[in-house]
């Protein structure tokens, strides 16, 4: 198991320590960085396949709104 030093703001560590005063304060922090791993990798992946989307719109054909409106109306019964 690895050891990491951090500097966090006092009034931050001595809440922290309020709140979690009974538990296994290393466990705490080892859930809270596996969180913020899986919420940083869906947002890189989130913002991946959003670029992905808009380089193909960019790169797709656009239609005029005149064919839009021809479009919709032959689509009608």
């Amino acid at each position: 198991m690895g050891t990491m030093n951090f500097s966090i703001p006092d009034d931050v560590k001595d809440k922290f320590n309020e709140v979690f005063k009974d538990a296994n304060k290393s466990a705490v922090i080892a859930e809270l960085m596996r969180r913020a791993v899986e919420d940083e990798e869906r947002k890189q992946r989130d913002k991946s396949f959003a670029d992905r989307v808009r380089r193909r719109l960019e790169s797709s054909p656009g239609f005029t709104e005149e064919q839009i409106r021809k479009a919709r109306e032959d689509g009608r019964p």
